[in-house]
């Protein structure tokens, strides 16, 4: 019986461009998303200020001392939930110790 040909991976890449940094992707490892698309998605909200001009059109009545989250904050967080695929709310209480979610 012969042995599947195995290849060895290097144990980093480095991708380089002119005038910038290297950007070095290995495989240790730690906490990994597979919702990386969400900086895309939170970059072009705030350019276009999507959430920002949605949250202008509610009336916040909670009283400013016990406020944790903005009301656009809170708007940001069910779209992009919704858009990256998270439709029940339930998923929020997982997504808020996601390293992307925080980032966006």
């Amino acid at each position: 019986m012969t042995q599947p040909a195995t290849r060895s991976l290097p144990k980093h890449f480095k991708f380089e461009q002119p005038k910038s940094p290297p950007v070095v992707v290995n495989f240790k490892g730690g906490q990994v998303t597979s919702d990386a698309g969400l900086s895309l998605i939170a970059e072009l909200d705030r350019k276009l200020q999507i959430t920002s001009q949605l949250a202008r059109c509610f009336q916040d009545y909670r009283s400013s001392n016990r406020i944790d989250h903005s009301i656009e904050n809170l708007i940001a967080q069910r779209i992009y939930g919704l858009v990256m695929g998270y439709e029940d709310l339930n998923d929020d209480e997982e997504l808020r110790h996601d390293p992307m979610f925080a980032l966006a």
